[in-house]
C-alpha cells in the first residue's frame, strides 16, 4: 500500500471571513465592540459570568446561520488524495461541516459547553445543536459549577497544542489559511516543520513569515488561493 502524502492545515480568521463570521482583530472587528478581558479571560468571567455566556449566545446565533465556504470545502476535498489534519485558531465548526474528518480546535469550540471548575474534563462538556444553542446564565455543569463556553480565555493554556505540533512535525506539506502568525503558541507550529517541507501561506494580505522558514505565499482569499494550491499540488504531482 502506498504511503499517503501528509498535509497539516493551519487556519486562521480568514479561513472563515467568507462565511461572514465576524473576526476579532481586523478593523471593525469584534475587540473593538467588546473588550477583549470582558468577555474572553477568566478574570472576566469571574466578574461577569451572565455577561460573557450572552456574549457567546450571539456568537451561535451568528454561526447557526453561516455556511462554509469553498475554501473550507476545499481543504475538506483534499482527503481524496492526501492524509488531511486541519489545526485551527476558529472556534466555530465549519470545517467538519464542510467535510473535514481530522480537525484539532487550538482555542476551543464555540459549540461546546464547560464545567467552570475543571473545563477540560470531558465528563462535564456539553455539546449544543443548532436547534439548541442558547445557553442561560446561570445553568450548571454536571459537577454543579457553572457552565461555562469551551473557549480558550487569554491567559489560560492550549491543551491541544502538543498534538497540534507532532502533527506539523508529521506533515509533508504544511499550508497555512488565514492567519497572521502573531497568535502565539498556534503561530510557533511552523517552527515544527521539518527542513524541506513545502510551506504555503493562503493570505490576500502581507504576512511576515518567521525567521528561517520559508513561505511561499498565494495573495488571495481562503477560497481563490485553495483553488490555485490545488492546481500547484496537482501539477506537482504530474
Amino acid at each position: 500500500m502506498t504511503k499517503r502524502t501528509k498535509i497539516t492545515l493551519l487556519t486562521g480568521a480568514g479561513m472563515s471571513a467568507e462565511s461572514g463570521i465576524s473576526t476579532f482583530r481586523d478593523a471593525g472587528g469584534l475587540w473593538e465592540k467588546y473588550p477583549v478581558q470582558q468577555v474572553a479571560s477568566h478574570e472576566g468571567w469571574l466578574a461577569d459570568p451572565g455577561l460573557v455566556t450572552e456574549f457567546y449566545n450571539a456568537r451561535r446565533a451568528e454561526l447557526i446561520k453561516t455556511e462554509p465556504n469553498d475554501g473550507h470545502r476545499l481543504v475538506a476535498a483534499l482527503e481524496r488524495d492526501y492524509d488531511v489534519t486541519v489545526i485551527t485558531q476558529n472556534v466555530d465548526n465549519l470545517h467538519e461541516r464542510a467535510g473535514s474528518s481530522e480537525v484539532i480546535h487550538l482555542h476551543g469550540e464555540l459549540m461546546k459547553m464547560c464545567s467552570s471548575r475543571d473545563v477540560d474534563d470531558p465528563r462535564y462538556h456539553v455539546t449544543l445543536t443548532a436547534d439548541n444553542c442558547r445557553v442561560e446564565p446561570g445553568t450548571l455543569a454536571a459537577d454543579g459549577s457553572l457552565l461555562r463556553p469551551f473557549i480558550v480565555f487569554f491567559g489560560e493554556s492550549v491543551p491541544m497544542i502538543s498534538i497540534a505540533a507532532d502533527k506539523a512535525a508529521e506533515a509533508d506539506i504544511f499550508i497555512i489559511i488565514g492567519t497572521s502568525l502573531n497568535v502565539y503558541p498556534a503561530a510557533g507550529l511552523v517552527h515544527y516543520v521539518r527542513p524541506g517541507v513545502p510551506v504555503y501561506l493562503i493570505d490576500p494580505k502581507p504576512v511576515a513569515a518567521p525567521r528561517g522558514v520559508s513561505v511561499t505565499q498565494i495573495s488571495k482569499g481562503a477560497s481563490e488561493g485553495m483553488r490555485e494550491l490545488i492546481e500547484v499540488l496537482t501539477k506537482g504531482c504530474r
